[in-house]
């Protein structure tokens, strides 16, 4: 039979799988939100991301200017800020989420953030892709890189970003049942009671 511990509010308790359902039952549009703003977050990559412009000649392709020999690391580095920002608004508009706040929430999360990065590094080689041998073959014609993600450990800005968020915020809440309402059991003020022998 459950006995709470002295001194621990019975609304601190977890419910268990209960409640993780719940949690994602609630993030389910979180879910498919994340998903899509994985597109936008695709075109500000695209829009951001450096890229070198060259010109074929007959000797091959010519680049113009002087393009830098990190254009590549840029490249990376673009996306992993832009799924930075992603992962930190994610994790702030999750925590506001005061019907889903527990572990389910936290696998919403995680799986939307990973999905939005995926969304957005294809969204970005999609518009801009490489040259092909039919564009390279073509002389006079003015080209420009491709976006390519050479570093696919970048995609895990976005959920490490947002979990970092949402436990920073469990971290400082100052109620033990982190504000959580509209559960089953809920009780005035916000918070909720797991009754003995449950």
């Amino acid at each position: 039979m459950f006995r709470p511990f002295p001194g621990v509010p019975p609304h601190a308790y977890w419910r268990g799988w209960p409640e993780v359902r719940q949690d994602m039952h609630v993030g389910r549009p979180l879910l498919l939100a994340l998903v899509l703003a994985g597109i936008p977050a695709g075109l500000l990559w695209w829009a951001l991301a450096p890229r070198a412009e060259f010109q074929v000649t007959d000797l091959g392709p010519v680049a113009v200017g002087t393009p830098s020999g990190e254009l590549r690391i840029g490249d990376d580095a673009v996306l992993v800020l832009v799924l930075i920002g992603l992962g930190l608004l994610a994790g702030a508009f999750a925590w506001r989420l005061r019907r889903g706040r527990g572990v389910g929430m936290l696998v919403v999360l995680a799986l939307g953030t990973s999905l939005a990065a995926l969304v957005a590094w294809q969204t970005g080689e999609l518009l801009a892709p490489s040259p092909s041998e039919a564009e390279l073959a073509v002389v006079g014609a003015r080209l420009s890189t491709g976006l390519v993600l050479g570093s696919l450990p970048g995609l895990a800005a976005a959920p490490f970003a947002a979990l970092l968020v949402y436990l920073g915020c469990v971290l400082v809440a100052a109620d033990d049942g982190l504000g959580r309402v509209g559960r089953d059991d809920a009780v005035p003020g916000g918070y909720t009671a797991v009754p003995p022998g449950a």
